[in-house]
């Protein structure tokens, strides 16, 4: 499996969907072609494929060992959904919880679950189907949830969101679950410290509540950007939105602060979707980033 080591930190990706090809005109609909043909040079073959239009992008989550807890950050689509209005995601089979294992991870081994927003491919492993009902898949675990998302997302709450039919039964299935069953801390305000190195600040657009993880340990620092960036492409043109923003504007805003903090820190950047190396240092490009290295994995 591929893990790093950041200071006292162990990171390994655990995927519950390997690369698979989505049509760019419906990730980015609003994203000019020319800005795709300008970086195929390095988009192709891991991020892009010209020939069939389509991005790719994958499912993973970031199992993080820290100060003697096992956290992961975002869980997946989960098996078994109703997804009707995502067909990607509709009564998906995975064996993402055999992948954990090979990790050396049971479920009742988790101490803590951060979801940076509450979306379908983000939240889906927090429950299982067992004995008839969703229930909590980690047992021992906090399930940490902005709760801004959370307030947004409650169908009790009626509000009129962007993508809301792709949501259908999400919350039902994906969060109340774990909210009844006493397992969730909805933070809010500035930033949550979840260690000495690990805190979970606000980057709102995608979603009201996207939020990242920042790590520091040692010398080393970390960003994990949830759902800032879709594609490598958004590091090189940081105002390009894919279909699933809420709020675009705050999105860009997000994504350049997020961009800037990774450059100027020299922090590892750890979106949620992308393929192949995943990670990256970013570095200034003028008004712009670029990818600086892609992280080695081991």
């Amino acid at each position: 499996m591929d893990t790093i080591t950041l200071g006292n930190v162990e990171i390994t990706r655990v995927v519950e969907v390997t690369p698979r090809g989505l049509a760019r005109d419906f990730i980015f609909p609003d994203v000019a072609t020319e800005h795709w043909r300008a970086h195929e040079s390095w988009l192709v073959p891991q991020f892009l494929d010209p020939a069939a239009d389509e991005i790719h992008t994958m499912i993973q989550t970031w199992l993080v060992r820290s100060e003697g807890r096992t956290i992961l950050i975002d869980t997946g689509i989960g098996n078994d959904r109703e997804r009707p209005h995502m067909p990607h995601f509709h009564h998906l089979h995975t064996n993402y919880l055999g992948e954990l294992a090979l990790a050396g991870v049971r479920p009742e081994d988790v101490d803590l679950v951060i979801c940076t927003h509450v979306h379908g491919d983000h939240v889906g492993w927090n429950t299982s189907w067992q004995d008839g009902e969703w229930r909590p898949t980690f047992p021992n675990a906090e399930y940490v949830i902005p709760r801004i998302d959370f307030d947004y997302w409650n169908p009790e709450n009626g509000h009129r969101t962007r993508s809301g039919l792709r949501m259908m039964n999400v919350f039902e299935d994906s969060v109340t679950p774990v909210h009844q069953a006493g397992q969730t801390v909805l933070w809010e305000g500035g930033h949550y410290d979840i260690d000495g190195g690990l805190r979970i600040e606000p980057a709102p657009g995608h979603t009201p509540g996207s939020s990242v993880v920042r790590l520091r340990s040692g010398t080393d620092r970390a960003i994990f950007a949830g759902d800032v960036l879709h594609s490598p492409l958004q590091i090189v043109e940081p105002d390009d939105c894919p279909c699933f923003d809420e709020d675009e504007p705050r999105a860009r805003v997000s994504r350049r602060r997020v961009l800037a903090q990774a450059a100027d820190q020299g922090a590892l950047l750890f979106p949620a979707h992308f393929p192949g190396p995943a990670a990256t240092e970013v570095r200034r490009d003028g008004e712009r980033f670029a990818v600086k290295e892609w992280a080695a994995w081991r």
